[in-house]
Order: C-alpha cells, then sequence, then structure tokens
C-alpha cells in the first residue's frame, strides 16, 4: 500500500496535508478523502487521473462550503486495509 501526502492548494494556500484513499479497480481508480465533512469522490483511468480529480473535488467543496469541512472532531491519524471474512 503506497502512502503519499496530499497537499491542496487553493488561491496559493494548502489545504491539508490530507490523507486520501485510491482504490484500483478492473475498470479504473475510485479515490476519496478521510476526515472531511460531507461526501467527496474522485475518478479516473490511472492513479494519478483518480487523485487529481478528487484534489479537485476537495477544493470545489471547501469553496461551496467553507473551511468549516476541514474541521473534524477526531481526525484520522492513520489509515489501515483489513480483509476479514463476516458470517451471517
Amino acid at each position: 500500500m503506497k502512502a503519499r501526502k496530499a497537499n491542496i492548494r487553493r488561491n496559493g494556500a494548502a489545504i491539508g496535508p490530507l490523507k486520501i484513499i485510491v482504490e484500483k479497480h478492473t475498470d479504473g481508480y475510485v479515490a476519496y478523502p478521510l476526515g472531511l465533512k460531507g461526501v467527496v469522490v474522485g475518478e479516473g483511468d490511472t492513479y494519478e487521473e483518480a487523485l487529481a480529480d478528487v484534489k479537485s473535488a476537495i477544493r470545489f467543496h471547501v469553496k461551496t462550503f467553507g473551511k468549516g469541512v476541514l474541521e473534524v472532531e477526531s481526525p484520522v491519524l492513520d489509515a489501515f486495509v483489513a480483509e476479514a471474512e463476516v458470517t451471517t
């Protein structure tokens, strides 16, 4: 699993770093940030395209709803991927 810092620039000011999950699927990539208020998703044919798309979506989200979307009660310190079976 690759970990990269994602800083997003808005009018010269950086937002972040944010933790962004990028998922690889058979038909492309999906990306979404952790720790924002609201739902923000990006997509692309490559990892880089999905990351660029979600960064653009984050800028739009902050511009639309204000910097309050960045103020979370419990910021994400780290993220892990786990695989588990669930029985019903």
